[in-house]
């Protein structure tokens, strides 16, 4: 289903993005313009190609390193993230603004402990009572606070700490729907007048063996080396990325008040759930960036497409038919594909694109490898 109409304008005043590519607008905005080159991995993982975080400094927006040390990556990169986002918005030293805003966090399962994983099931095989062998090696090998870093609202829970965030919080699970209604939640909230400020966004570790195994398992990575999105006809698939994205959105009104900047308006968020028959995905895509109104001929579309087969084709048919003059970007080219992060990073994108003059409005969509389609339009602020 498509927000209802909105009432209030809600823009984007802050920004927090990091990637292969870097971190920061700056960079990102680089990249648009020119087309990428994409940085892959291509031996680490090997068959699978992977977009590499760039190493952060981390101290820079979490400075206490017991903070850094009970984090696992993909925490600490959407930390990381939601402070750039709040330093962009003006609102990081602001306790006032803190205490009022809410979080939204898109977010995946906690991270395995690899060299346990391998030493039980290695064992396993000799065990003569297996059963007995695994509860004992788990309870004996697992540290605790391994089950607490697994979490997954712990990432608001650190965002709160690091950054003083103390309004409302509420995480969302779901692969790329959490992120397509993150974003849709969010923009409702404010649209109606039940929130002001909300920070929303959600991070992604691609470096994880155990996350690759399971979209391996399902036939979903794509083997090789990198080829374009819409390009890989050849070895369909995920090239997934490590990348985290948060954006502040404000109601247009209190950021003018406070005379915030406003990178772009976020007009529309909707979300679908296709039964993922021949056609459905390209129908639900179609619907709803229709319900949005004409695209015009000074536009862009993001795409947070997979790469997977019959799906990506289908994405590139309702975008041709809803923006056909638009110029197409698939996220995925320039940072891989962010799971619950993808539909963040590529509404960032968008906003970045506009803010940086790249185009007067941007459609975003995204259809998730095996379930959920979204769609956003953004617009110059």
């Amino acid at each position: 289903m498509t927000s209802a109409l909105p009432r209030r304008d809600v823009v984007i005043t802050g920004i927090g993005i990091a990637s292969s590519l870097g971190e920061g607008v700056e960079a990102h905005a680089a990249a648009l313009a020119a087309g990428g080159p994409p940085i892959v991995e291509t031996e680490a993982f090997k068959p699978y190609p992977v977009h590499s975080l760039k190493a952060l400094e981390l101290d820079k927006q979490i400075p206490k390193k017991s903070d850094q040390r009970q984090m696992e990556p993909w925490q600490r990169l959407g930390v990381y993230t939601a402070g750039l986002a709040l330093d962009s918005a003006g609102l990081k030293d602001d306790p006032a603004a803190k205490s009022e805003l809410q979080v939204i966090v898109a977010a995946g399962g906690g991270e395995r402990d690899h060299a346990v994983d391998s030493a039980i099931l290695s064992g396993l095989r000799g065990a003569n009572e297996p059963g007995a062998f695994l509860n004992e090696r788990l309870m004996g090998d697992l540290r605790p606070t391994l089950f607490l870093a697994q979490l997954s609202n712990l990432l608001a829970g650190n965002i709160a700490i690091v950054h003083g965030v103390t309004g409302a919080s509420r995480t969302f699970m779901g692969e790329e729907q959490a992120g397509v209604d993150a974003i849709r939640t969010a923009h409702a909230r404010i649209a109606s007048g039940q929130s002001d400020v909300m920070l929303v966004g959600g991070a992604y570790n691609a470096e994880r063996r155990d996350m690759l195994l399971l979209l391996e398992l399902g036939g979903y990575l794509r083997h090789g080396s990198f080829a374009p999105v819409f390009e890989r006809g050849d070895a369909p698939g995920l090239i997934t990325g490590s990348a985290g994205a948060f954006l502040v959105l404000e109601a247009a009104e209190r950021a003018a008040a406070r005379g915030a900047k406003a990178y772009a308006r976020l007009s529309h968020a909707g979300a679908a759930r296709s039964r993922r028959a021949a056609g459905t995905v390209e129908s639900a895509l179609t619907k709803l960036v229709g319900g949005f109104g004409t695209i015009g001929p000074d536009s862009l579309a993001i795409s947070a497409a997979t790469g997977c087969a019959d799906i990506t084709g289908e994405e590139a048919a309702a975008l041709a038919k809803a923006a056909p003059s638009a110029r197409r970007i698939a996220a995925g080219d320039l940072v891989g594909h962010g799971i619950e992060a993808a539909f963040p990073v590529s509404v960032a994108l968008a906003a970045i694109a506009l803010s940086a003059g790249q185009a007067k409005e941007a459609v975003v969509t995204g259809a998730g490898h095996w379930r959920g389609e979204g769609a956003a339009r953004l617009v110059q602020a």
